[in-house]
């Protein structure tokens, strides 16, 4: 026998990000709204798994301080965001190098970031080549690490020392980081659209810091190894990079719906609870048969929302691995999110993440968290550690393996034409968000969320309709 019938105003399908950020749009507006999840839990692909004291993100996707929407969500004022070191290190022909390490502000402020950078590089061209301290702070013109080069690398043939261009190279980068902070999104989002691959020669950027610093840093960013993202969508990640720092929340990734979730009206959210049909004013449940209501908002990943409204179109998604591995003493990088320019293995960027967030890992214990973009190896663990033995300079032995988290469908893939700003709206009663309605980012899926609730507001006159009964637990 069903259930029987509980109502809300609103009925979203999907406790991630964006279905959680639409709650907190509707109920501050008078909206009564439930929310129903699959999952035990809520958050979607925003997990972390507990182990032996270590939070360890299944995904992991690189967050910055600059996403307005982290600033602008309800519940999330409480949220902790530990930046890594300025920049990002670069690892190429044995050696590290710091990249990007000054954050531009925008405005007049900019044209003044640009000449101190400027200033800055041309200070470091007198600088020694390499320094055999084991540390590595902002403006370290080079740390040359133990080891043979890779093969790839001696095939490039260029100069030992300057993966990333001479000074003048270097000066032209943080002008260009400058510029792309100081340049209106909308401005951003007007230029003429093609492959991140095939628009980033065209940035007025030397070859050679496209290929030892853009393309590594837009991959990581993306995850996107091979950039046939949206020249657009890589001009937002630049911007999101250049105006502010990267960064991971403290406690691990979990805790951004953890927050949003908390932070609701007591019985909003109900996990266990699997849609199985929605309509424009109802949603019919598995275990409380039909939920009536006067507008469904289905906030799942893409497939899940596709077999709920046939006909929405499902894009390409980037799959994504992240391997972490623990040990006693830390490899020597600090706080930075390292890259490999060369390509020598199948990590397209690593951290101690222990560093970043000392909440990651128990007293006594490093962190290290690596991502392989792509396919990964068949054995994924021995590549990951004999290529991380190259990236940190150190042996990897003795790390201890964690976990593997392996994701097919990550990230929604955005390439060209790609509309940021897909419908959210399929009809009266009727909305749809998440990633894959924006940008594939966090950023992407809280501002989805948002535009999907405004839609909602819209069509209802943006008052109650009736109250809300509560949902009763299934029998």
């Amino acid at each position: 026998m069903l259930e029987p019938v509980y109502q809300a105003d609103v009925v979203i399908v999907g406790a991630g990000l964006a279905g959680l950020a639409a709650a907190h749009q509707l109920t501050s507006a008078g909206v009564t709204t439930a929310v129903v999840e699959a999952a035990p839990y809520a958050g979607g692909r925003m997990s972390t798994e507990k182990v032996d004291g270590f939070r360890l993100d299944r995904i992991g996707q690189l967050l910055s301080t600059s996403y307005p929407e982290l600033h602008l969500a309800p519940g999330l004022d409480a949220l902790v965001l530990r930046p890594f070191a300025p920049g990002v290190l670069v690892h190429s022909e044995g050696r590290h190098r710091r990249a990007g390490a000054a954050p531009a502000r925008g405005g007049a402020g900019s044209a003044r970031s640009a000449r101190s950078a400027l200033s800055a590089v041309r200070a470091l061209a007198s600088a020694p080549r390499a320094i055999s301290a084991p540390g590595v702070g902002a403006g370290t013109p080079g740390v040359r690490l133990p080891g043979p080069r890779t093969a790839r690398s001696r095939a490039v043939g260029a100069r030992p020392g300057v993966p990333l261009g001479d000074a003048v190279d270097q000066a032209r980068l943080g002008a260009a980081l400058a510029r792309i902070a100081a340049t209106p999104v909308e401005r951003l989002l007007a230029r003429p659209e093609s492959t991140a691959r095939r628009a980033l020669p065209l940035r007025g950027i030397p070859a050679r810091t496209v290929d030892g610093f853009l393309r590594p840093l837009l991959s990581a960013l993306l995850c996107d190894p091979e950039l046939t993202t949206s020249s657009r969508c890589a001009d937002l990640a630049l911007h999101a990079f250049a105006s502010g720092r990267l960064c991971v929340p403290e406690g691990g990734a979990e805790v951004l719906p953890e927050l949003l979730a908390r932070a609701l009206p007591p019985d909003t959210v109900y996990t266990g609870v699997r849609a199985t049909s929605v309509s424009t004013t109802s949603v019919t449940t598995a275990e409380h048969g039909e939920l009536r209501c006067h507008a469904v908002l289905v906030a799942t990943d893409a497939h899940a929302a596709a077999e709920l409204l046939p006909g929405l179109r499902v894009p390409d998604f980037h799959p994504v691995t992240v391997v972490h591995h623990t040990m006693d003493e830390p490899p020597p990088t600090g706080a930075s999110l390292l890259l490999d320019a060369d390509r020598g293995g199948p990590v397209a960027h690593t951290a101690v993440v222990s560093q970043v967030d000392p909440s990651r890992a128990p007293a006594g214990r490093a962190l290290v968290s690596s991502t392989v973009l792509g396919a990964p190896p068949d054995d994924v663990d021995g590549a990951v550690r004999a290529h991380l033995a190259r990236l940190y300079g150190t042996s990897t032995a003795r790390w201890e393996t964690l976990a593997v988290h392996h994701t097919a469908q990550a990230v929604p893939a955005m390439r060209p034409p790609h509309d940021l700003r897909r419908p959210v709206r399929l009809l009266a009663g009727l909305y749809v968000c998440g990633d894959h309605r924006d940008t594939s980012t966090v950023q992407g899926a809280l501002h989805s969320g948002r535009r999907a609730a405004a839609a909602v507001l819209k069509d209802l006159g943006a008052g109650p309709v009736h109250a809300a009964d509560l949902m009763p637990t299934a029998a």
